[in-house]
């Protein structure tokens, strides 16, 4: 998967460009504050609609303008995101796409940001936020599934509240909304552990070549792990008065965690800062190979401020898992720690003050 160009209009400090990129590499230099992250946050608005920095959408549009557009052409396909005041419209090939859920998953991205290091060190619904986001990209119904799920909680939630503010309301209700909640679940759950599964045998080869350290692998903590319908029946039955005391379900797939583990010690608690991003790096790269299996073509590869407290030896290691067919884009401060031979086949972009200048050494 590779996109081709990108015009972006009154997006953050943008006001108006339009690029073409290398189908390889795509190196965005620029100090801190220019927009270099912009311009790949552009891309990944374009891929998944929202932002992996803020939760307003208002903010992306340019100073006191009423409405921002990105269009990129992917794959010979035309995607085009327009975004108002009044919410977000998405075209492919000029045809308007009435549901978000029906665009999520067209264009593919990896994406690594330092502010990936709250997927180790923060709550659990940070890392299932990741972990869905990714799922999504690879299975549009998983998206689905999980918009039922949570709309059957909700009303599970409401109803455990109802029942105890009116002590004989029936439970039959609330029985019919169990077996509902159990069923999708089930299948979240699968689709969420066939994913860690694969993840988990390409992730500690890759945590080696970078770091050389032996040992890493992620366990995924749910629930539902090994456990029948009828055995989820039993948890949820015997979890009744604790629901009803709280009015809230405290059984379920929105309690699932991942734990990234280095010979049995749970990073987030024993393992230093720069073991963290590069475990974090792994699990971006192994995403790679799960990705073209399913799709049967390589995702696009962003990783933003990828150089900042990596040392030179770290740093090309990671460069040199990269694979010439898989489109990358890196952005970063300076060149000084890139190996030369990795420039040698790339595009640059200088950004200055929301300004883009292009040179290529492409071949």
């Amino acid at each position: 998967m590779q996109i081709r160009d990108l015009k972006l209009v009154n997006f953050r400090n943008y006001k108006k460009v339009d690029l073409q990129f290398s189908k390889h590499l795509n190196l965005i230099i620029g100090k801190n504050g220019m927009g270099k992250t912009n311009l790949i946050e552009a891309i990944y608005v374009l891929a998944l609609t929202k932002s992996f920095r803020v939760s307003v959408d208002n903010i992306l549009i340019f100073n006191d303008e009423v409405n921002l557009k990105i269009e990129g052409n992917v794959d010979n396909k035309n995607y085009e995101l327009l975004l108002t005041k009044e919410g977000k419209k998405v075209k492919i090939n000029k045809t308007n796409i009435l549901r978000l859920s029906d665009y999520i998953s067209k264009i593919n991205v990896i994406l690594f940001n330092p502010n990936d290091l709250r997927i180790i060190k923060d709550t659990p619904s940070v890392r299932r936020k990741m972990l869905n986001i990714e799922i999504s990209q690879l299975n549009n119904l998983y998206l689905k599934q999980l918009q039922n799920y949570n709309r059957i909680i909700k009303q599970r939630n409401s109803y455990l509240k109802a029942m105890s503010i009116n002590g004989n309301a029936s439970k039959d209700y609330l029985d019919i909304l169990t077996n509902k909640l159990i069923e999708v679940g089930l299948e979240i759950y699968d689709k969420r552990r066939e994913f860690i599964e694969k993840i988990n045998t390409e992730i500690a080869n890759l945590f080696f070549k970078i770091t050389n350290l032996e040992g890493l692998k992620v366990c995924y903590e749910s629930d539902y792990q090994d456990m029948t319908k009828e055995g989820l029946l039993k948890l949820y039955k015997k979890s009744f008065d604790r629901d009803m005391m709280f009015g809230q379900t405290h059984i379920g797939i929105h309690h699932d965690d991942i734990v990234f583990k280095l010979n049995a010690a749970n990073l987030k608690d024993y393992g230093s800062e720069g073991q963290q991003k590069n475990t974090i790096i792994a699990w971006k790269l192994a995403e790679i190979a799960i990705f073209y299996e399913k799709k049967e073509s390589y995702p696009i590869l962003i990783l933003d401020d990828l150089f900042s407290e990596l040392d030179k030896e770290k740093i090309n290691n990671i460069l040199n898992l990269l694979r010439d067919d898989i489109q990358t884009f890196i952005t970063t401060t300076e060149l000084d720690n890139i190996d030369k031979k990795y420039l040698q086949n790339c595009k640059i972009f200088r950004i200055n003050e929301g300004q883009v200048e292009e040179d290529t050494n492409e071949k």
